[in-house]
């Protein structure tokens, strides 16, 4: 029986199906060791937590936004889960301390990343330094995507030593149902904070209504500080634009949602994958979207199921016309996204996590790792 403990900030909705099913499989014994339920910014709503898991004592400080956890108390749930491997998903200290802990005791540490080569480039010498030193003891590698693979291999870690446990929703909660009736234009779903850029999408949807030559409708779903200065922009095009604002979602509410849209508006600022973007794809749509988002090239591929678009209005509005204003486009785009996001599984992204720690117990020494640029 292979024993498994993941340290983690907290429960995200999208991981406990992956934990759920790592917890059942006949030959693994796993444990989740989360800092803290739930961080201040956060209104997820959980399913249940039916695998074994642990809550440590919460104890964190808000640096520029970031939650950064601090619970020495991770070693002695690791000295009572006493596990064969310690896979961690951070830098924060209670990673560090897991991170200690299987390095002192001889075991197989695994490194796992939601980030990418791009979200993490402007990270500082001393944060590369501590990556370089655990990667440097670590075996075996866990990216979300392709970017985090590039990630890694930027530290010289070998392809062979990553297996990518993918970022994943219910597909088949969020597929298209017959005849469902396409209320809005546009959808916006996320924080509605600046580094979501909600007001860029306010300016495209309001172009797009002037190329297509009437009024267009988008929808806010989520929550946030910019909510008014969204609804004072719209009520600035009110001859253009019309806007439903939904508030905060329920995860069970989030498929209808989706599928009463046409196109999904993704203009974040930073976003090392971008989850939204599976829920959209599984709900059969089109995603227009900037670069700065991991999924861009690999779940939404440029002209295929959207657009890739640098932050220009014009561009993604010449875009959202199109997908408008062509049913045929649509329908391809449409079909394309349905068949790309199918990879995108609860299933796949534990198999890549079981696979990394029995192949951790299989190998020898650590990799050798460099500094990267």
């Amino acid at each position: 029986m292979l024993r498994i403990a993941l340290v983690t900030n907290t429960p995200p909705p999208y991981r406990v199906p992956v934990f759920r099913r790592l917890g059942n499989m006949p030959d693994i014994a796993f444990q989740a060791i989360f800092c803290s339920r739930r961080e201040p910014n956060r209104q997820w709503d959980l399913p249940p937590l039916d695998f074994d898991h642990v809550f440590l004592r919460e104890r964190f400080v808000t640096v520029s936004g970031r939650y950064i956890h601090n619970n020495p108390d991770v070693i002695s749930a690791l000295q009572r889960f006493a596990p064969d491997v310690v896979i961690t998903d951070g830098f924060n200290p209670t990673h560090l301390y897991a991170f200690a802990y299987a390095w002192v005791k001889g075991l197989p540490h695994l490194a796992m990343t939601d980030g990418t080569d791009i979200s993490e480039q402007s990270l500082s010498r001393l944060h590369k330094a501590v990556r370089r030193f655990v990667y440097a003891r670590s075996s075996a590698f866990m990216p979300a995507s392709v970017g985090g693979q590039r990630h890694y291999e930027s530290y010289g870690i070998p392809a062979e030593r990553c297996f990518t446990s993918c970022l994943c929703i219910d597909n088949k909660a969020f597929m298209p149902e017959p005849d469902q009736q396409k209320r809005f234009d546009f959808l916006f779903s996320g924080r509605i904070e600046e580094v979501k850029n909600p007001l860029f999408a306010v300016r495209v949807a309001a172009e797009a209504a002037k190329r297509l030559g009437r009024k267009v409708s988008i929808l806010f779903v989520g929550s946030g500080s910019l909510q008014e200065s969204v609804r004072a922009a719209v009520s600035a095009d009110k001859d253009l634009l019309e806007a439903t604002f939904h508030g905060f979602a329920a995860q069970r509410e989030l498929p209808g949602l989706y599928r009463s849209a046409r196109l999904f508006l993704f203009p974040t600022l930073w976003d090392p994958w971008g989850v939204v973007a599976n829920e959209a794809c599984a709900a059969g749509l089109p995603v227009l979207v900037s670069p700065a988002a991991g999924v861009c090239g690999e779940l939404v591929r440029n002209g295929e199921n959207g657009f890739i678009c640098e932050l220009d209005v014009n561009a993604w509005a010449e875009k959202a016309a199109l997908l408008l204003s062509r049913q045929d486009v649509w329908n391809d785009f449409s079909r394309r996204s349905l068949y790309l996001v199918g990879e995108y599984t609860y299933d796949h992204a534990a198999d890549g996590i079981a696979q990394a720690c029995r192949f951790s117990l299989s190998v020898g020494e650590p990799v050798k790792v460099k500094m990267p640029v």
